[in-house]
């Protein structure tokens, strides 16, 4: 499910979001999903992930809801095999100020940077094939978690650093990545049952 042009580090998924808001006073999200490549399921999710877990962005009541919705509708492509996503008009044609998405962007530049130099193809077996579709089902489970998220305080936050974990364990195909954000996923999933039941 990859193309050649789709980005295969964090430092070229940011430089090719960068590059979509080139001339742009407002940069559709259709544009930022071209930019990424229409077959990069990975940075979709790890994009929804970076999103819920940055702040003032990701407390904003709804906004982790809207964001499992769009996963859903991403990887629910994915594992009916189509090669590109497709997303609503009212989604797609959503935009944001160029001043923001570049100020994102120039502040990612450094954990991009480290996470580059500590991830790398490993395990490839755990993102590929059946391992790639395990990760879809887990990550439209916690998907459809959020809005429970929204009523366990913090708890949207390890969603959105377990989807932003498979994210890019998609994008530079690391395994290992792939098994932290599974555990990541199983924690928060039990802190958000423990804390409903009590």
């Amino acid at each position: 499910m990859r193309d050649d042009n789709d980005p295969t580090t964090m430092q070229q998924l940011l430089d090719q979001i960068r590059a979509s808001s080139e001339g742009l006073e407002h940069v559709p999200v259709a544009n930022i999903l071209e930019a990424v490549g229409e077959r990069s399921f990975g940075p979709v999710v790890l994009l929804a992930g970076l999103i819920t877990i940055a702040p003032l962005i990701g407390d904003i009541p709804g906004v982790p809801t809207l964001l499992g919705m769009v996963v859903v509708l991403t990887l629910g492509q994915l594992l009916f095999r189509r090669h590109s996503i497709w997303l609503p008009g009212w989604i797609s044609g959503r935009q944001v100020p160029r001043g923001k998405l570049v100020k994102g962007v120039d502040w990612l530049q450094r954990p991009a940077r480290f996470l580059d130099r500590i991830t790398k193809p490993r395990l490839t077996c755990l993102v590929n094939g059946p391992g790639l579709y395990v990760m879809a089902l887990i990550c439209i489970a916690v998907a459809l978690a959020m809005p429970a998220m929204e009523l366990v305080p913090f708890s949207a936050n390890g969603g959105g650093a377990a989807l932003m974990a498979f994210g890019l364990a998609i994008v530079v195909r690391d395994g290992l990545v792939a098994l932290i954000a599974t555990t990541i996923t199983g924690l928060t999933l039990w802190f958000i049952t423990s804390s409903l039941i009590l």
